[in-house]
């Protein structure tokens, strides 16, 4: 099998455009590819799925134990897995670099690949490289990757540079060209799902790697065994059923959903029904409701005209329905969202109104106390720590009086500095994005909800039917 991790000096590279180029080119040859992301992101695996045909996994030193990235990463990978890091090669929270890129390298015995933007450089390539080789010589730079090259010129200067004082393949030199670029905001990339191009853009970029980069070579200094995997017993904290019906929209304002979370849902015996928040004028006949993060206020002209569904989505949940959004589902189901100078109308299933600022109000990990007003049932005994993460530019405001929380916050914004996890009938709204990992089973707790939800309403319909009687 072959493995690779995709990094860089430092943020803004290139080592995005790079692994999406080649998952495409790889993929273009026949390979079967599998991405993966280090990190919380959604809008990078958007992309990198797109290019290989399978869905990207991501990895996080911060929220998972070794033991189930090793299993996750096992698990899914294929003939070529290609992990893709956040940031650069050494950067990380922990001092120590515990959960650095290049510790997931070492944990998964991940040849590196470096991304070196190139732009104005020469001669002082060359010391960046032996740094990086020097600084821990357990990480294995198999090769680096130039990008933003000037031109033929510029490539034959680094090219020897890099020769004479180094021992480090050069696998690819990519010249500078805009048409590779892929439209940025404020989380990154614009995501693919908004993108109508996003085919044609992802072709693009994958000829011009296949062009630029020895995909050969990339193969053989890549080509390496299988992890040993740790046996891990898999448990299974709450009792399953028959299966039933989540209506999750899935459209161009909300797109943010983990591979594995949606893979822990259907385990937990839950049907996953899209529907559009933009076209689709009713919901589909379903038993809850899961919206996702993403950018309503980008689309917050089309999600106000279509009037029709934000009705039927507000009397769904104050009938009772079971429900959960995060943070672009949260600003959804507000009553508005005031962005860039105009105030648009939206579900009104959350009594409190959603505002967009310039900079970011909530950003990076939470650590989550769950209250006692935290509707979705758990096995007995006191609930632990959740560790999760908030990237969000908005604020929710003008909340009641005595409204309810599912938690509060130890680290992070979430709401209000204090607390996150609106709660109202059988919803769950909160700006943080939880994922299905160690002992935060939201998946299974949240269908068994649901569940019992249904039960309840059975039973009751049957009662009224025999009366009736």
């Amino acid at each position: 099998m072959n493995k690779m991790l995709i990094s860089a000096a430092h943020k803004s590279s290139g080592k995005t455009m790079v692994s999406i180029g080649l998952c495409a080119a790889l993929s273009a040859r026949g390979h079967v590819v599998q991405p993966f992301k280090k990190g919380p992101d959604y809008i990078d695996p958007m992309w990198l799925s797109l290019a290989a045909g399978h869905p990207c996994r991501n990895l996080d030193l911060y929220l998972m134990e070794q033991d189930d990235i090793v299993s996750t990463f096992s698990r899914h990978s294929a003939q070529i897995n290609l992990v893709e890091g956040n940031k650069g090669l050494y950067d990380g929270l922990a001092l120590d670099g515990s959960n650095s890129n290049a510790a997931l390298a070492k944990l998964l015995e991940l040849p590196v690949f470096l991304v070196i933007d190139a732009r104005g450089m020469t001669r002082g390539i060359a010391p960046l490289i032996l740094g990086y080789q020097a600084f821990d010589r357990d990480i294995n730079i198999a090769g680096v990757i130039l990008n933003n090259l000037g031109g033929s010129r510029h490539e034959s200067k680094l090219r020897a540079v890099i020769e004479h004082y180094t021992d480090v393949p050069v696998i690819g030199a990519i010249h500078h060209d805009e048409r590779l670029c892929i439209v940025e905001r404020h989380l990154g990339l614009m995501p693919s799902n908004e993108s109508h191009v996003a085919a044609a853009k992802i072709r693009q970029i994958g000829e011009a790697i296949a062009e630029q980069v020895d995909l050969d070579l990339l193969l053989s200094l890549s080509d390496k065994a299988p992890l040993f995997v740790p046996h891990k017993a898999e448990v299974t904290p709450l009792v399953l059923g028959k299966p039933l019906r989540i209506g999750i929209a899935r459209d161009k304002a909300f797109g943010f959903y983990y591979a594995d979370d949606l893979d822990a849902l259907q385990a937990a015996g839950a049907q996953l029904i899209p529907f559009d928040t933009l076209q689709d004028v009713c919901l589909p006949e379903v038993d809850a409701l899961y919206i996702g993060g993403g950018f309503p206020e980008t689309c917050a002209a089309e999600l106000e005209a279509n009037s029709a569904l934000r009705g039927e989505i507000k009397r769904a949940i104050d009938g009772g329905m079971p429900a959960y959004a995060e943070c672009g589902g949260l600003m959804y189901l507000s009553r508005s969202i005031e962005y860039q100078g105009r105030t648009y109308q939206m579900a009104g299933a959350i009594p409190g109104d959603v505002k967009m600022h310039d900079k970011p109000i909530g950003r990076g990990y939470v650590h989550l106390a769950e209250d006692a007003s935290h509707p979705w049932p758990r096995p007995n005994g006191p609930a632990g720590q959740i560790r999760a993460h908030e990237f969000h530019y908005s604020s929710l405001e003008n909340l009641p009086e005595g409204s309810r929380f599912a938690y509060h916050v130890e680290r992070g914004y979430g709401i209000d500095g204090e607390r996150d996890g609106y709660v109202l009938h059988n919803l769950l709204a909160s700006y943080t994005h939880l994922r299905t990992i160690g002992s935060c089973y939201w998946a299974t707790r949240f269908v068994a909800f649901i569940r019992r939800h249904r039960d309840r309403m059975d039973s009751t319909l049957n009662d009224f039917e025999e009366k009736a009687l």
